[in-house]
C-alpha cells in the first residue's frame, strides 16, 4: 500500500526509470509479491469479503481487482517515460484521491451496520474504485514493469500474483471467525478494518506529499 517507494522520486529521479534500473523475472517477481502482499485498502477488502461471504464467493471478486490494477498499470508501464516528468505532479494527485476515498470507506464502515440480507458491504464498485485509486498501481506501472521492459511476459507474471495475492487475502478473511450462515462478519472486526483503513488513509496521504 505504501507510497514510500515513491517518495523523494522526483522529475529528476523518474527520468530514469526503465534505464538505470532493470530488473529480471525473478527479481520481478519478489518485488510484485512483498509489494502486493503488504497490507492496504485492497487487500483489506478483499480480507472483508472472505470473511462477509467466504472464499469461494469472494473469488468472484478477483476479476474486478485484476480489471483496475491492470486499467492503471498497463498504460503507465507503456508510457512511463512519457510520463517521467509528470510524475512528481501525478503522485500528490493520487495520493489525495486515494486518501479521501479510502477514509470515506473507513467512515461508511464505522457508521454502518448491515445485516443479513440488506447486501455486502464490499461490493465490486467499491473494490474497484478502491484499487484504481491504490498508490501501489503507480509503483508497479512507473517502476516495477518498465524495469522489467513491460513485456508481455511481465505482464502475465503481474496478472498471475494479483490474482494469487487476492485469493490469499480472501482465504484468510474466510478463516476469521464468522457468525451464522448468511449473516455479516462480526462488528468488532468491522470497526477494526474501519480504523485501519482510515489509519491508512492518513499515512497514503502523508507519503505522497512528502518529498
Amino acid at each position: 500500500m505504501s507510497c514510500t517507494g515513491l517518495r523523494g522520486t522526483g522529475t529528476k529521479g523518474a527520468q530514469g526509470i526503465g534505464e538505470s534500473l532493470t530488473m529480471t523475472m525473478a527479481e520481478l517477481t519478489l518485488a510484485l509479491m512483498v509489494l502486493l502482499l503488504t497490507p492496504g485498502p485492497t487487500n483489506t477488502l478483499m480480507l472483508l469479503a472472505g470473511a462477509e461471504r467466504g472464499m469461494l464467493r469472494s473469488l468472484l471478486l478477483i476479476p474486478v481487482e485484476l480489471a483496475a490494477y491492470l486499467s492503471v498499470i498497463v498504460p503507465l508501464a507503456l508510457l512511463s517515460h512519457a510520463l517521467a516528468d509528470q510524475l512528481a505532479t501525478l503522485r500528490p494527485v493520487v495520493a489525495v484521491a486515494a486518501g479521501a476515498w479510502v477514509l470515506y470507506l473507513a467512515v461508511t464502515m464505522w457508521r454502518t451496520a448491515p445485516q443479513p440480507g440488506t447486501g455486502a458491504v464490499v461490493t465490486a464498485q467499491r473494490l474497484a474504485v478502491t484499487t484504481f485509486l491504490n498508490p501501489k498501481g503507480l509503483i508497479m506501472g512507473l517502476v516495477l514493469m518498465p524495469a522489467a521492459g513491460a513485456t508481455g511476459a511481465a505482464f502475465g507474471l503481474l496478472a498471475g500474483c494479483i490474482v494469487a495475492v487476492a485469493a490469499f487475502w480472501a482465504f484468510l478473511g474466510d478463516c476469521l471467525p464468522s457468525g451464522e450462515e448468511g449473516a455479516t462478519f462480526p462488528p468488532l472486526l468491522r470497526r477494526v478494518a474501519a480504523f485501519w483503513l482510515a489509519g491508512l488513509s492518513v499515512f497514503i496521504v502523508a507519503g505522497g506529499l512528502a518529498g
